[in-house]
């Protein structure tokens, strides 16, 4: 069974974006408004205790991330700007340094690159911002990635290799992108997706459906990077198979739009959305196949009342009696799938609903 999590949250708020340090010991949450609270594991009782509250944001906090090694958070927001948060232990408080990102509109998704030396910033403004450590004026600076984005950028994610970027925006398309900074890292090798990688270079670009489509909600690399998945508006998933070619799968399901998606490994890729239930994707065959759905609530006792009963109630009393209209959601989330986090052989989620699941 799934652990589930409601958060200490007064009044319980949805959680838009959630992120874990390496060892799962604490974790990073934002509840739909400018704030970042970090949460730190009870090992006594299990259960995850509010211990700090970052404030820096002065409006809604879209995106966090946890460096892989390191008590280092990056956040960004609908303020147009982003923080990394670094620990302070002689203080015992996190101390905020402000990221220069030069966009003049709302920044949607931030992610550290795996090395953790530079993390990229997707933004309305139709560019990636990708920010990096400036030794000698001690601040993050930023280059921009733009042609051909065309709409917000919604979802990006790492390249295993710390150079290319994918990215999924408004306007129907995912596209790979070079994120090559020749000023932190060495010259990158060639990979399936293309040997050429100056900075911003188009490696690859990709439509959810010839016809039609949707905004891409959640694009993420296969653990050896030589696949791309990402899931669509248009209730569409997509796999990108780089090492043959390039070759697309491309499955239609009959579920509400996919927000988000996740490998759990080479071959298992975990989509979450508005059902409120996570699904299995798999590739093992070398196509993209619907799985199943991972939420197996237990049985509740029938309370099923006839149609003329209900109306039959509502005319003697003159009103809508709830206990006879109320929709009883059986799945463990009530609301909307906002994000999923894999780590290990487990992975969670996070929604509308305010609460924080982990699913074994």
């Amino acid at each position: 069974m799934p652990r589930t999590y409601q958060l200490v949250l007064n009044p319980v708020l949805p959680i838009t974006c959630h992120a874990w340090n390496k060892d799962r010991s604490q974790l990073a949450i934002s509840p739909n408004n400018n704030e970042v609270h970090v949460f730190h594991l009870d090992k006594a009782t299990g259960n995850y205790e509010k211990k700090f509250t970052l404030r820096e944001h002065t409006q809604t906090v879209t995106s966090i991330d946890w460096a892989p090694n390191s008590d280092r958070i990056v956040s960004c927001g609908q303020d147009r700007n982003a923080y990394v948060w670094t620990f302070d232990k002689k203080e015992n408080d996190w101390k905020p340094t402000l990221v220069i990102l030069r966009i003049n509109r709302a920044a949607t998704c931030v992610k550290w690159s795996p090395k953790e030396d530079k993390f990229a910033t997707g933004c309305g403004a139709r560019l990636i911002s990708v920010s990096y450590f400036e030794k000698d004026n001690d601040w993050w600076v930023s280059k921009h990635i733009k042609k051909p984005i065309r709409s917000t950028v919604t979802c990006i994610d790492w390249h295993p290799n710390n150079v290319l970027i994918a990215a999924g925006s408004s306007d129907f398309k995912a596209r790979v992108f070079s994120g090559w900074v020749k000023e932190v890292e060495e010259k990158p090798s060639p990979t399936c997706w293309g040997s050429k990688m100056p900075f911003g270079e188009l490696m690859a670009e990709f439509s959810p459906s010839e016809f039609g489509g949707g905004w891409v909600h959640g694009v993420a690399f296969s653990p050896s990077g030589n696949k791309l998945v990402f899931v669509s508006h248009d209730s569409t998933a997509t796999l990108v198979d780089g090492a043959n070619g390039k070759a697309i799968s491309r499955i239609v399901t009959r579920d509400l739009p996919y927000r988000c998606c996740a490998w759990l490994n080479e071959t298992s890729i975990i989509a979450g959305g508005h059902d409120y239930v996570p699904i299995s994707l798999s590739c093992a065959s070398g196509k993209l196949e619907y799985g199943k759905k991972l939420d197996e609530p237990a049985k509740k006792e029938d309370k099923t009342t006839s149609a003329m009963l209900k109306f039959k109630t509502m005319d003697l009393k003159g009103t809508v009696d709830s206990a006879v209209t109320a929709v009883d959601v059986e799945s463990t989330h009530q609301n909307a799938i906002n994000e999923i986090r894999v780590f290990g052989g487990e992975f969670s989620t996070v929604g509308n609903d305010g609460q924080l699941v982990i699913w074994p």
